[in-house]
């Protein structure tokens, strides 16, 4: 009898320390499934426990629900035993159980914990120095943050939307990584930081940029006077002298304005009185020309004989 009351209590003991070894935290993110570890074959009996409440059973190859809640989401595989939840939702949080009543006989039970998906870590160039260079993790809700120095953990935060780094020029050829995690998943984002702080004399860069800034206008003016002076050049040479200069056959005429002078044939007459002028033998087809005419008399020159006999 003393025997028996000894195998019972080791029989107990055994379980209950079974179940301790098997009881384990899970963790998924919303959206994502999670597959407890441990099955109940096909040919057994078996429960799925949420808290103390039964939601499903497996009996010789059958699989019922009854929860209305894990319908559609919660799954079993009959070839693995295995229990799966997908599409998590935050409330889906809590301590599973699985218990197995033929076959291998044992209670697991599992606390999940359900986070939201992790944000997309970015990095922000914040300041640039000739030594060094200042950066800055960001995210858009509060998680863990943390920075990576090629494996190295350099600087971490156990939640905030950002995380300063400062990178010395030294280790400019060195790996970092932005991570943003939380237990459940990590997100990381790979730093270049040469790529990302560009030329380190950020101040040296600053102080010639005025300087630069009054080269480009002083190079601007020169080409702007040069350009002025050839074009003056180019009207002077092409316009002025045909202002200036008289050819064969043209004459000024007002305002500075070129008229073309023709000649016609001059008859002279001995008629000292007035009479009808004849009429040119030129005939001039300008509509725009003035046709001058004029009397000529002929006046006889008094040579010394004549002056003497007179």
């Amino acid at each position: 009898m003393e025997s028996s009351v000894r195998v019972i209590v080791l029989l107990v003991v055994m379980r209950f320390s079974a179940s301790d070894e098997v009881k384990k935290n899970l963790t998924g993110t919303v959206g994502g499934n999670i597959t407890l570890p441990d099955s109940v074959q096909e040919e057994d009996v078996g429960f799925l426990l949420y808290g103390e409440k039964n939601i499903a059973q497996v009996n010789k190859g059958g699989f019922d629900i009854y929860e209305e809640k894990y319908k559609n989401r919660l799954q079993w595989d009959r070839n693995s035993g295995l229990f799966t939840l997908t599409e998590l939702q935050r409330n889906d949080s809590g301590s599973y159980t699985v218990d197995s009543k033929t076959g291998k006989v044992f209670t697991s039970s599992y606390k999940l914990t359900v986070y939201d998906s992790v944000p997309t870590p970015a990095v922000k160039k914040v300041s640039v120095s000739s030594e060094s260079c200042s950066l800055l993790c960001l995210v858009d809700r509060e998680t863990k943050l943390l920075w990576f120095k090629d494996e190295q953990r350099l600087n971490q935060s156990s939640s905030a939307l950002s995380l300063p780094l400062t990178v010395h020029k030294q280790d400019f050829s060195s790996s970092y990584t932005c991570v943003a995690a939380n237990p459940a998943e990590n997100k990381t984002l790979p730093v270049h930081v040469r790529t990302t702080c560009g030329d380190t004399n950020n101040d040296t860069n600053s102080s010639t940029e005025p300087r630069s800034y009054n080269i480009l206008i002083i190079i601007f003016s020169v080409l702007l006077v040069v350009m002025i002076v050839l074009a003056a050049f180019f009207i002077k040479s092409k316009y002025l002298p045909r202002n200036k200069t008289k050819t064969n056959g043209q004459a000024q005429g007002p305002a500075g304005m070129q008229e073309e002078v023709q000649y016609s044939e001059i008859q002279i007459t001995n008629n000292r009185q007035g009479e009808n002028l004849p009429e040119s033998s030129t005939t001039i087809y300008h509509t725009n020309l003035t046709t001058v005419y004029d009397k000529l008399e002929v006046h006889r020159m008094i040579t010394d004989n004549d002056a003497e006999n007179t």
